[in-house]
């Protein structure tokens, strides 16, 4: 309800309080495109070199409203945030999106100034005053012109060969910090637990004691997967990326493997529960086999024959060790 609201609605802003609200979000859009070059300049000069640029350009454009505020009103600034203004877009944290890639990266630059142009569009059409209802449109116009030197500084640092060396590189850190740890995962826990949770299937017999064991198995795997890949290397030297990925990655993964063919012994018949936890080990076994040949370039009968083959020979000395 309005009246418990902390937050002013955007039509009860004065026009001294929606310059100074364009002045702050210009700041803070500068801000997070001068973090973007930062974080990107060690690999990613050019697209680093482009967030210099718009981040100028909002530099430009606050330095306008400041100018336009001092002639109007003076020269103390009211204090109003995005986060004071009810409705008024908001922007993700830098922190969250930087784990995301160089693409997407891009594209939120792109969502920023899209967002502002539609925002200050749509207010000036519900604004009555025709001052407030031109500089509205002002706002709208200088956010356009944004996308527009955003695509021009883009066609400027980006050409088709750096554009190609760029996403080469975040192609192969994606694989160095998060496809090679999950492989490893998924290999250890697909492959590790089979041996435990069939003995215990074969020699019980009892489905929610093997499910038990296998989910023991599967979580013990995977925490000490992950301790053990983030504890290995600190991607300093070797430029895998952030130990702390890597080990989610690895310890998540192992525990997904493993648990694929616990659950199916929450089913209480013996064998039914066994014949869809031998269908979802070599379901398990084939996609091994896939990603290694999608992603790390490994033939794939070659993949196929060590994976298959080698999680065919422990599942099947877990059987026959649980049956003796």
């Amino acid at each position: 309800m309005r009246f418990l609201s902390y937050r002013k609605h955007f039509r009860d802003l004065s026009e001294q309080e929606v310059i100074a609200l364009a002045i702050s979000s210009e700041e803070d859009d500068a801000r997070i495109y001068r973090s973007y070059a930062e974080m990107l300049r060690a690999d990613y000069s050019a697209t680093a070199k482009l967030f210099d640029g718009m981040a100028a350009e909002e530099d430009q454009h606050r330095a306008q409203l400041i100018a336009l505020h001092e002639r109007r009103f003076g020269a103390v600034i009211p204090l109003i945030r995005r986060e004071h203004v009810a409705g008024y877009y908001a922007r993700r944290p830098v922190w969250l999106v930087e784990n995301l890639g160089i693409e997407r990266i891009r594209t939120e630059a792109t969502a920023m100034e899209r967002d502002a142009e539609r925002f200050y569009l749509a207010a000036a059409a519900r604004s009555t005053d025709a001052a407030t209802r031109k500089l509205l449109g002002d706002l709208a116009a200088a956010e356009a012109g944004h996308q527009a030197t955003a695509s021009d500084l883009e066609s400027t640092h980006l050409d088709d060969e750096t554009r190609a060396t760029e996403e080469a590189t975040a192609h192969r850190q994606f694989i160095l910090t998060w496809v090679q740890p999950g492989l490893a995962g998924l290999m250890d826990g697909s492959v590790s637990t089979l041996a435990p949770i069939f003995a215990t299937a074969f020699a019980t017999q009892d489905t929610w004691t093997t499910f038990l064991v296998g989910v023991a198995a599967s979580v013990g795997a995977g925490i000490s997967m992950g301790f053990t890949e983030a504890a290995s290397d600190d991607g300093e030297l070797s430029g895998r990326g952030s130990p702390v990925k890597r080990g989610f990655a690895s310890g998540i993964m192992t525990t997904l493997g493993g648990l694929g063919h616990a659950l199916p012994y929450l089913i209480p018949d013996f064998w039914t529960a066994t014949s869809i936890a031998i269908f979802i080990v070599f379901f398990e076994l084939w996609a091994i086999a896939w990603i290694q040949n999608k992603y790390m370039e490994t033939p794939f009968f070659r993949a196929a024959f060590q994976v298959v083959v080698g999680g065919a020979l422990v599942l099947a000395a877990g059987v026959l060790i649980g049956s003796g």
